[in-house]
């Protein structure tokens, strides 16, 4: 198998080390155990790795007592073999681009894996918004907008909201590159408001996928979703969505978590009416009424049937993995199991729905809203949900498929779908000149 990835154009991971606690390198080894049972012509690999292009831009912000301040932006489109680049725009102080760079490929595979034709992109700014007003953040989205607008379009990459930007960030890039066209150009993002050609179903859409994907696991493992034992890790839209949806399906979530710390409650928790109620109140799901006090860590190790990471990369490691006593893990974040994890995982018979399909309801709405926006042809919520269940459900049994068949974790069998269905592309189009 090590052969096959030499072959293709790969260095061995021998002479290139890797430091799986980085999301680039941790990507870098997934797409490499793909590409070792997939058999490429000499170079397919390492052209499908490197991406196409990334962006860096440093540009200057007048910020609220008149101070300049220069902030530093990123977008990496990693492939358009399948179509127009996708992907979110994350604003956070960590952001670099080895960071985007990571993730945009994450978006290329998802994308294939759910069979959409986009490629994958990621951006980002380097910034902090709670310290942020929101004329500071305004500032900063449009003038961010007008620094990358050259290489954004409704038929060349599209934007979407990720961690700390949401869908009035994403009505402040439209406006902008409206503004820059001369004309109204709804397409160029995803995840606007309904009132600017946003789509309905949007908000809950990763969410939504997950429980699919989770509904499918169950089945396929034998378990009942009624009264299964349910913890989730962070409370953003992805966490609350879907410790909600859970809940109305028959799960007792027992445990929920957010940056500062977790609550649990072994009878289940009132997500709606307690943990969201006292979120909305405090800022924090800790001391929510009716629970007594988790960390992020305990609460990945509890007896649960099903575990959610919904919150940040790098949460699975090597050195909490054997303590994980979940039967179903589904990936709300991105990246949030070390590719050491995994390892470890598999031994324990974990099943592990990899992010690039648990997570793919958001790029999937997404996509719809393009459509919509495209044909100017708005579609009912419940045609959204029906659509995505069939898109989430086809993708979960492609990948099962190549599990079974290959004898590998559903993550490598994702990795080989998407790896070979951009490779397909990549062949198809050709090299110019």
């Amino acid at each position: 198998m090590e052969e096959n990835a030499e072959a293709c154009g790969l260095e061995a991971t021998e002479t290139t080390p890797c430091d799986e606690a980085k999301l680039l390198d941790a990507a870098y080894m997934h797409f490499r155990e793909a590409v070792s049972h997939l058999m490429l012509e000499p170079g397919m690999a390492e052209l499908l790795w490197r991406g196409s292009r990334s962006y860096v831009v440093e540009f200057p912000v007048r910020m609220d007592d008149g101070s300049i301040r220069v902030f530093s932006g990123y977008r990496v489109q990693h492939s358009t073999h399948r179509g127009p680049a996708k992907g979110g725009i994350r604003f956070h102080p960590s952001v670099d681009l080895d960071e985007i760079k990571a993730l945009a490929a994450l978006m290329t595979w998802k994308c294939a894996v759910m069979n959409i034709p986009f490629g994958g992109a990621k951006g980002g700014v380097q910034c902090d918004p709670p310290e942020l007003s929101l004329g500071e953040l305004e500032r900063i989205t449009r003038r961010f907008t007008w620094e990358i607008a050259r290489f954004i379009g409704p038929e060349r990459d599209i934007p979407a909201p990720d961690v700390f930007t949401n869908a009035q960030t994403m009505a402040w890039i439209m406006d902008t590159y409206s503004i820059l066209a001369g004309y109204t150009v709804p397409g160029v993002v995803t995840g606007k408001p309904v009132d600017v050609g946003g789509s309905l179903g949007r908000e809950a859409a990763t969410a939504q996928g997950v429980v699919y994907v989770i509904r499918e696991s169950a089945h396929y493992l034998g378990m009942d979703l009624q009264g299964a034992t349910v913890a989730v890790q962070g409370f953003g839209n992805v966490g609350w969505h879907t410790a909600r949806l859970l809940s109305e399906l028959g799960c007792f979530v027992i445990a929920i978590s957010d940056v500062f710390g977790g609550v649990y409650n072994d009878k289940g928790l009132a997500v709606r009416r307690d943990v969201r109620a006292h979120l909305d109140a405090t800022g924090s799901v800790v001391n929510a009424p009716g629970t007594e006090s988790i960390s992020n860590a305990e609460l990945l190790e509890l007896d649960v049937d099903i575990l959610v990471p919904a919150a940040i990369e790098g949460q699975i490691t090597k050195d909490n993995a054997t303590r994980v006593k979940a039967r179903i893990i589904a990936e709300g974040a991105n990246g949030p199991t070390t590719p050491s994890a995994d390892v470890i995982l598999a031994e324990k018979n974990v099943f592990v729905v990899p992010d690039i399909l648990a997570n793919g309801g958001g790029v999937t709405v997404s996509y719809f809203e393009w459509v919509q926006n495209t044909q100017k042809l708005f579609w009912q919520e419940e045609d959204i949900n029906s659509r995505l269940d069939a898109i989430m459900t086809r993708a979960f049994r492609d990948v099962l498929r190549i599990a079974e068949r290959e004898k590998v974790s559903m993550r490598t069998a994702a990795y080989i779908l998407a790896v070979e269905r951009v490779a397909v592309a990549a062949r198809l189009r050709g090299i110019f000149p």
